[in-house]
């Protein structure tokens, strides 16, 4: 099987997410594979398609910083991103790709791990989508359901400027934002600092191309867009800087909140699931969900599943083993996929938003 390689190089900040967005809405049944490789001329932020920028980011740096925020298509946390990472976006059609999320993430990661080995470094996946060196991370992982596709997320870092990372962030307090810069350099690594030098970005590329022949048994075929792929990479750059877009889910709590009546709480919750941190905004009415927004640094497959089972779970007993039977129920009616999401975390997440509460 051919796998179509477009290298875009350094593209303005936007378009170094809209190439993926665009290359998966022209992918259908018969077409071939593709690996786009991009990095950014210039920083930004980007949030995961779940998130609420007002929960995560801090606006008033990033604007008055000139660091634009745009929300992608696929789930994870809020990351400031620049020219110190090559990005990999696996666009596959859906049948071409293993079925079932939680096997993306193994295989696609694979001859990024053994790329980094070449080159000295002990890199090694950890479940459920990360890439670590001796404890420390170097790098994660996301997929998402754009169109027909399935889209597989990475990047390879040469360098990672945690200092405006924690600047970006919403925190509680300057001493928490200095506890979290420190635990940033603990905790994550960079070929910068694993490396007497980085590796050129051509040398990583070929290395990486001949990993992703043997891993995914594929060939490596240099290619560039089509007229149609550009128009499409065109029109998620538009769709991708709309603001309906970029603040969709503050808009949908602000709807929670239109809402509220006699008899009716609007409540929240934090809870941190394997697969990620769950935020829960809870309309509760007579001991029953009454409305229900989930936002966070989790995957769902497909993107809208979790706005969806959470209308499912509209009218379910506010008990954890109704929520958790309720929400297992309809997962595997819709379809939907949350890595390292079980129904137990969602009824936890619920159920912590009843007790804030009480």
């Amino acid at each position: 099987m051919r796998l179509r390689v477009i290298d875009f190089g350094f593209v303005p900040a936007l378009r170094s997410q809209a190439v993926y967005h665009g290359l998966a809405k022209t992918i259908g049944p018969d077409s071939d594979p593709v690996l786009s490789l991009v990095s950014p001329e210039t920083p930004y932020v980007c949030v995961g398609i779940h998130q609420e920028i007002a929960r995560e980011v801090d606006e008033d740096y990033c604007r008055e910083h000139g660091l634009p925020i745009y929300r992608r298509h696929v789930g994870g946390g809020a990351v400031y991103l620049d020219r110190n990472q090559l990005f990999t976006h696996f666009v596959y059609p859906r049948a071409k790709a293993p079925e079932f999320a939680i096997n993306l993430y193994p295989l696609f990661i694979e001859p990024v791990v053994r790329t980094y080995r070449e080159f000295g470094i002990n890199a090694a996946y950890r479940p459920i989508n990360d890439i670590q060196v001796d404890g420390r991370k170097i790098g994660g992982t996301g997929a998402a359901s754009i169109g027909e596709a399935t889209v597989m997320v990475g990047s390879f870092m040469f360098d990672f400027d945690t200092q405006t990372m924690v600047r970006c962030l919403k925190v509680p307090s300057e001493k928490f934002r200095d506890k979290l810069r420190q635990t940033l350099d603990d905790y994550m690594t960079t070929m910068a600092k694993l490396l007497p030098e980085p590796p050129a970005r051509d040398v990583l590329k070929a290395r990486f191309l001949s990993h992703c022949a043997d891993v995914l048994g594929v060939e490596p075929v240099a290619s560039t867009p089509t007229d149609a792929e550009w128009a499409a990479i065109e029109m998620a750059e538009r769709e991708l800087a709309d603001p309906d877009w970029t603040y969709a889910q503050g808009r949908k709590l602000v709807e929670m909140g239109v809402k509220i009546s006699a008899g009716t709480h609007l409540t929240e919750s934090a809870y941190k699931a394997p697969g990620g941190l769950m935020r829960v905004h809870l309309l509760a009415r007579d001991g029953r969900i009454a409305d229900l927004m989930i936002s966070g640094d989790f995957t769902c497959l497909p993107p809208d599943g979790v706005d969806r089972l959470a209308s499912a779970l509209v009218g379910t007993e506010l008990s954890p083993e109704a929520i958790a039977a309720a929400a297992s129920k309809k997962a595997e009616e819709l379809r939907i996929e949350m890595p390292g999401v079980t129904a137990k975390d969602m009824a936890a997440a619920i159920m912590a938003a009843v007790e804030t509460g009480d």
